[in-house]
């Protein structure tokens, strides 16, 4: 009886079945056309960290192919970026990504070598690092940027008051082939450490140097010495400086194309003017009166 109750089942089912040429086909999602070929670097690549990171939520799918995208990304730009929570989607960065070329993190109040450090560790590819105005990270956070990452290129530390002299050195030591140097508001370097810092460094095209006391005429005529190719240099603030060492700057960096030089009162139009046939300069031409005469000095050597 069972039997025949089960023969019965099945040829209602059959009856009942739809023809094969009406079967609906497998839904075909997002995920199913090729990551590496096309969804990655086609797709991916132009959407936004924030973008990518609400993507991860929507599924378990998602967020394996979010990471994958991470695994790739060359890029990672949180500057200025102090929400709520950036710590802990920064913390999945540094896990996912691992051809890192260019890391901004300029004024992330929230950063400490806790996060950093992670996100730096085996990253030898990183070109550019920005980390200016980043308060809380401590020296030991360069030690990995100094020894690790050869091919470094560009590195701001501007407003970094915990920047030391040895610091300085090491870079010095390591790192002939940086083109970019931020170094702003940083007081803790010495003039001297500055002189033997641009004589090794002689790469240099767009240098820093706002407000940092240290800087001194015979800075400057080291770098006119030892940085002829030097294009852009941020002077503002720098106090201790004069016309002596931008008649230096003017005479052998052929190719500077802007000088700012805000709040230099020792700088007179007499060494601006003939830069200005051929830089940008920041400072309105202005009359000098109850000057000096300038004339280069003989006790320094350009």
């Amino acid at each position: 009886m069972c039997s025949l109750q089960t023969e019965e089942n099945y040829l209602a089912s059959m009856a009942f079945a739809l023809p094969t040429d009406e079967i609906p086909p497998a839904q075909t999602t997002l995920f199913d056309i090729s990551w590496q070929d096309v969804l990655i670097p086609l797709v991916a690549e132009f959407l936004s960290l924030k973008d990518l990171f609400n993507l991860r939520c929507c599924s378990q799918t998602a967020k394996r192919f979010v990471e994958s995208a991470f695994e790739l990304r060359k890029d990672i730009n949180l500057a200025w970026n102090n929400s709520r929570n950036v710590e802990l989607a920064f913390a999945v960065l540094g896990k996912c990504c691992r051809r890192v070329e260019s890391l901004h993190l300029a004024c992330c109040h929230w950063l400490t070598d806790d996060y950093l450090l992670p996100i730096l560790a085996e990253k030898t590819r990183l070109r550019v690092v920005n980390l200016n105005g980043c308060v809380n990270i401590t020296p030991l956070a360069l030690q990995p940027i100094i020894f690790e990452c050869k091919e470094l290129r560009v590195l701001k530390l501007g407003k970094c008051q915990w920047l030391t002299t040895g610091a300085v050195d090491a870079l010095t030591l390591r790192h002939s082939n940086l083109v970019e140097f931020d170094i702003s508001h940083c007081t803790a370097i010495e003039e001297r450490f500055l002189m033997i810092f641009f004589q090794k460094l002689n790469k240099i095209n767009d240098l820093s140097l706002a407000n940092t006391q240290s800087v001194t005429n015979q800075v400057l005529i080291q770098i006119a010495n030892c940085c002829r190719g030097l294009e852009h240099i941020n002077l503002v603030g720098c106090a201790a400086i004069s016309d002596y060492g931008i008649y230096a700057i003017a005479t052998h960096c052929t190719q500077l194309r802007s000088l700012l030089i805000q709040r230099c009162p020792r700088v007179t139009e007499r060494s601006l003017a003939p830069l200005r046939k051929r830089a940008y300069i920041d400072r309105q031409r202005q009359i000098d009166m109850y000057l000096n005469d300038f004339y280069p000095s003989d006790f320094l050597i350009y």
